[in-house]
C-alpha cells in the first residue's frame, strides 16, 4: 500500500467522530454527525457492517407499534416509498411477513474485522480471554488519567508531553498487558516509530489492511474507544474554532493502532494466522461507504421506522391543522399588551408558555435561541477567563465580567476574599478527605456529623445550592453582570460592548425575534436553566444555546443593553423605537421546578412597580399550571401538593429523573405564534417565532435554518441514538455511572468513557419516554426562499437531502403544504 493513502484515510476516519462534550458544559451532539455526508440508510447499512452497530430499534418494537394500531397498512405504504431499495419486498403483506420473522443473528465478527475481534472470536466468547475488553480498559485507564482536571489527587507522569508520547513512555514500563499473557507487547511497541502517523502507517502495512477498507479500518479502531475518541475529537473540534492546530485524535488513533500491532505480534500460529488472512480477505472485497446495499433484513426495518415516523407526522399534521388560526397580516394592536416573554425555543419552554398564555391571555410569548443573540463568555468575579455562553457552533464575541453593584471597593474586596477563602477551604477538605491518614479515623469520627444532610437530601429538604460562589454573601451585594464597556479589562482583553457593537447586537436581536414594534409594557426575556442533586450531566439539563450553562448572564445582559437610553436612541434611528415605558427584564425558568425568576429587581423603575407584581401573580399561576401538566410523566399525578412534590424532587440526591429533559422532542416550527397558540404540542416541539413577511433579503430565515435548526436537529439525534441503541449511543444505567477526571463517567468502574444520555433519560423503566423520530421541521415561509438557502449552505444541505431530518413548508394561511423531497423538489401534501 502507497504511504500517500494513509493521511487521507486518517483524516476521513476522524472525521466521522461526533465530539463529547465535558460535563460541566455537556451539550446535545449529533452522535452520526461524521455521518451526514450520506443518506441515512446507508449509514444504517455502513455502521452494521463496519462495527456490529444498529442504528434501527429491535424488530418487536415495530411489531408492537403495528399490534397497537400506532403503525397502520398506510404507513407502511408510505414507508416502502421512503425506501428505494424495497422494491423486492412484496407491498405491505410482504413486510408484514417478514416483520413476524425474527431477522437472522449477526454473524461472530463485523466485517471490517480488528486484529483484537479475531482474537476474541478464537477464544469462543470466554469473556475473561477478552482482548478487546482488555485492551479497551487499559486505553481508558491511561486516557482517564492523561486528561484528568482535577480529580485525582496524584497526576499522571508525563502529561507534559504529546499524548502518543507519554503512552509509549507509559507502556516502557508496564508489565500488565504482559501479566494478562500479551507476550512482547512492550518490545512490540518500542519498535514502532515515535510519529504517530508513521506508526499508523506502519502498522497499516505489517497487518495487510487493503486499500479498500482502510478508512472503515481506521474508524472500527477509533469505534472501539469511542468514548475517549469523542472526547479527544471535542478538544480539537475546540482549538478548531479558534484557528489552533490539533493532532491529538490522530495520537489517540496511532495508540490504539499500536495495540492492534501488540496483539497481533502475540500469536504466530496457524490458527490466528488463517483467521486474519480470511478477515482481510472479506475486507478487501468492501464495497465503498457510499454504495452500502441494504441487505433483505435490514430494509425491512427501515421500512418500519419510516412507517413509524409516517404514522406521528400523520397525527401532528392532524393537530396543527385543527389548531392553527387563520393568518392575518400584522397590525397594530388597539390595545397593548401587558408582556410580552421571549422564552428559549427548548421544548420545555413549550409546556410553559401555553401555561402562561392560559394564566394571562393578553400575553404574548416569542421563541428565540435562549442565549438571546449574545455570544459572551462570560467571567465570575475573580477569575480571568470564564466559560462560552453561546451555542457550540460559535465562538463568544463578547467578554462580560460579574460586577457588584453598588459596593464600595472594600466591599468588592471583601466578596472576592470571601470567595477565594471559600474555595481554599473547599480544596483543603478535599484533600483531607481523600488522604490515607483519614481512611478511617475520618470515616469513623465524621460520619454521624453528615447524618441530617443525608437524611434531608434522601427526602427532598436539602435546597441545593445553585451557584457556590455566592453562597453565605450578603444578599445585596451579591455581583449582578455588567453589559457596559468596562473600564478594565481581563486578561489584557477589553470586556463589555463599544457602542456601536451594544446597538448592532440590539438590533439584530429585536429583528430575530420579529419584535420591532407594538412593544408591551414588560418585555421579558427568559432564559433557562435546572436544579438538580447529585446528578453528572446536570449541565445537559442546563441551556444548550449557552453552551451547557444556565441562560441567566446571556438574559440579563440582553436586558440590560435593550434598556439602556443610548441604544434605544439608535434603534429608534433604524425604525424600532421601544417606548420610554417598556422595560426589559432578564429572568431564568427552572425547567425542573418551572419557578422564574426576575432578576435585578433593585433597578426596575418605581413606575413599573405595580406591572412587575401583576406579573409575578401570573408566572406563579402559570408554574402551577406546568407543574400539573408535567406532573403525570414525573409520576406525581396523585400528588397531594403538587408544587412541593415537583420542588422535593428537584433536591432529591437519590432521583435518577428529576426532569425529563428535552425527551419526546419530535418538532421544529419557525412561525408566527398564531399558527401553533391553541395547540397543546405535548412539550415536544421547539418553537421558533418567525415572520417571514418582516425578513428582507431573508437574512433571519437563513440564520433559522443553519443555526437553530441544526442545533435542534443534534438535540433530536442525540435523542434518537440514545434511544435506539443506548450501548454505543448512549451512556448506560445512571445507577452505575462513575464520574472519571470530571469529565465524563464510566459505566461501573471500567471500560470506555460513555457518550449520549443514560437509559433513564430515555425510558422510565416501563416503555419509552422518547421515541425513536428524526425531526420534523416546519417553516413558514416561501419555498423558493427555503430553496436558496438550502443550496448556498452545505450543512443543512445534507441534513435534508440525506433525511437527517424532514422539512416541510407552511403557507400564508398557516396550513402545512408541501414536503422537501430532494433536489429542491416539493411533494403536495
Amino acid at each position: 500500500m502507497t504511504t500517500e493513502l494513509i493521511p487521507a484515510a486518517i483524516a476521513a476516519a476522524c472525521n466521522r467522530i461526533a465530539p463529547l462534550w465535558p460535563l460541566k458544559h455537556f451539550v446535545a451532539v449529533n452522535p452520526f454527525l461524521g455521518f451526514s455526508g450520506q443518506a441515512f440508510a446507508t449509514t444504517c447499512a455502513t455502521l452494521r457492517r463496519v462495527a456490529h452497530t444498529d442504528m434501527l430499534m429491535p424488530r418487536g418494537f415495530y411489531r408492537e407499534a403495528l399490534a397497537n394500531g400506532v403503525i397502520d397498512d398506510a404507513a407502511i405504504a408510505k414507508g416502502l416509498a421512503a425506501v428505494p431499495q424495497a422494491h423486492f419486498v412484496d407491498g405491505v403483506a410482504g413486510v408484514k411477513a417478514a416483520l413476524a420473522r425474527d431477522p437472522a443473528p449477526p454473524g461472530p465478527s463485523a466485517v471490517v474485522a480488528t486484529v483484537a475481534e479475531v482474537l476474541d472470536m478464537l477464544a469462543a466468547g470466554d469473556r475473561l480471554a477478552s482482548r478487546t475488553a482488555f485492551m479497551i480498559d487499559e486505553v481508558s485507564k491511561f486516557c482517564a488519567g492523561y486528561f484528568d482536571e482535577g480529580q485525582s489527587s496524584w497526576k499522571q507522569p508525563g502529561r507534559s508531553q504529546p499524548l502518543y508520547a507519554a503512552w509509549r513512555a507509559a507502556m516502557a514500563h508496564d508489565r500488565n498487558p504482559e501479566t494478562m499473557g500479551i507476550t512482547g507487547f512492550r518490545a512490540a511497541i518500542a519498535m514502532l516509530p515515535a510519529d504517530p502517523e508513521e506508526t499508523i502507517a506502519v502498522v497499516v502495512a505489517r497487518l495487510g489492511i487493503p486499500p479498500r477498507a482502510l478508512v472503515d479500518y481506521l474508524h472500527r479502531a477509533l469505534f472501539d474507544i469511542g468514548g475517549w475518541a469523542a472526547y479527544v475529537r471535542y478538544l480539537v473540534w475546540d482549538n478548531g474554532l479558534y484557528g489552533r492546530a490539533d493532532d491529538r485524535l490522530v495520537q489517540l488513533l496511532a495508540i490504539r493502532m499500536a495495540w492492534g500491532f501488540a496483539l497481533w505480534t502475540e500469536r504466530d500460529d496457524a490458527a490466528f494466522r488463517a483467521a486474519w488472512a480470511a478477515a482481510m480477505t472479506v475486507a478487501a472485497a468492501l464495497p465503498d461507504a457510499h454504495d452500502d446495499a441494504l441487505d433483505p433484513e435490514l430494509t425491512v426495518d427501515l421500512v418500519m421506522q419510516e412507517a413509524y415516523e409516517a404514522a406521528f407526522q400523520r397525527r401532528l399534521l392532524a393537530r396543527l391543522a385543527g389548531g392553527a388560526a387563520p393568518y392575518q397580516l400584522p397590525r397594530r394592536s388597539e390595545v397593548r399588551k401587558p408582556v410580552h416573554a421571549a422564552f428559549c425555543i427548548d421544548v420545555r419552554s413549550e409546556v410553559y408558555r401555553r401555561a402562561l398564555e392560559s394564566a394571562c391571555p393578553a400575553a404574548e410569548t416569542i421563541g428565540f435561541a435562549g442565549f438571546f443573540g449574545y455570544p459572551i463568555e462570560y467571567v465570575p468575579i475573580g477569575r480571568d477567563t470564564g466559560g462560552a455562553q453561546c451555542p457550540v457552533l460559535l465562538t463568544p464575541a463578547f467578554i462580560v465580567c460579574e460586577a457588584v453593584t453598588g459596593a464600595s471597593d472594600n466591599e468588592e474586596t471583601e466578596i472576592l476574599g470571601l470567595r477565594l477563602l471559600r474555595r481554599r477551604a473547599a480544596k483543603a477538605w478535599k484533600s483531607f478527605k481523600l488522604a490515607a491518614v483519614s481512611s478511617f479515623t475520618f470515616v469513623e469520627t465524621a460520619g454521624l456529623l453528615f447524618a441530617p444532610k443525608l437524611v434531608g437530601d434522601s427526602v427532598g429538604l436539602t435546597r441545593p445550592v445553585s451557584d457556590p460562589n455566592t453562597d453565605g454573601i450578603d444578599p445585596a451585594l451579591i455581583p449582578r453582570v455588567g453589559p457596559r464597556l468596562a473600564a478594565r479589562s481581563v486578561g489584557g482583553r477589553p470586556t463589555g460592548f463599544t457602542p456601536e457593537a451594544a446597538l448592532t447586537q440590539a438590533e439584530a436581536v429585536l429583528r430575530g425575534m420579529s419584535l420591532t414594534s407594538d412593544f408591551a409594557r414588560l418585555v421579558l426575556l427568559v432564559g433557562h436553566g435546572s436544579t438538580t442533586a447529585n446528578n453528572p450531566h446536570a449541565s445537559g439539563l442546563d441551556c444548550g444555546a449557552c453552551g451547557g450553562h444556565t441562560g441567566e448572564a446571556n438574559a440579563r445582559v440582553a436586558a440590560g443593553v435593550l434598556n439602556d437610553p443610548e441604544v434605544r436612541l439608535g434603534l429608534r434611528a433604524k425604525g424600532i423605537d421601544i417606548p420610554q415605558d417598556c422595560w426589559f427584564l432578564g429572568c431564568l425558568h427552572d425547567t425542573t421546578t418551572d419557578d422564574v425568576t426576575i432578576f435585578d429587581m433593585a433597578e426596575i423603575p418605581a413606575e413599573f412597580g405595580p406591572a412587575v407584581r401583576e406579573l409575578q401573580g401570573w408566572l406563579a399561576k402559570a408554574s402551577h399550571l406546568a407543574r400539573v401538566e408535567r406532573a403525570p410523566l414525573l409520576g406525581l399525578a396523585g400528588a397531594s401538593n403538587i408544587d412541593a412534590a415537583v420542588i422535593a424532587r428537584s433536591r432529591d440526591w437519590a432521583q435518577v429523573r428529576p426532569e425529563w429533559g428535552l425527551a419526546g422532542n419530535a418538532a421544529f416550527i419557525a412561525a408566527p405564534r398564531h399558527v401553533t397558540r391553541d395547540v397543546d404540542l405535548g412539550g415536544r416541539a421547539f418553537l421558533h417565532s418567525y415572520d417571514w413577511q418582516a425578513d428582507s433579503g431573508f437574512g433571519v430565515l437563513t440564520l433559522i435554518m443553519t443555526a437553530p435548526l441544526v442545533v435542534a436537529s443534534w438535540i433530536n439525534l442525540q435523542y434518537y441514538g440514545s434511544t435506539v441503541n443506548n450501548r454505543a449511543f448512549g451512556s448506560g444505567n445512571k445507577v452505575l455511572h462513575n464520574v472519571v477526571g470530571t469529565l465524563g463517567v464510566l459505566e461501573g468502574n471500567a471500560g470506555d468513557l460513555k457518550v449520549g444520555l443514560p437509559w433513564q433519560s430515555v425510558h422510565d423503566g416501563q416503555r419509552f419516554i422518547h421515541e425513536p423520530l428524526r425531526l420534523n421541521a416546519f417553516i413558514a415561509a416561501p419555498r423558493e426562499a427555503m430553496n436558496a438557502v438550502i443550496a448556498g449552505h452545505q450543512g443543512i444541505r445534507e441534513l435534508i437531502e440525506n433525511r437527517w431530518l424532514n422539512l416541510f413548508a407552511i403557507d400564508d394561511t398557516g396550513t402545512v403544504t408541501h414536503r422537501h423531497d430532494r433536489d429542491g423538489v416539493w411533494e403536495v401534501l
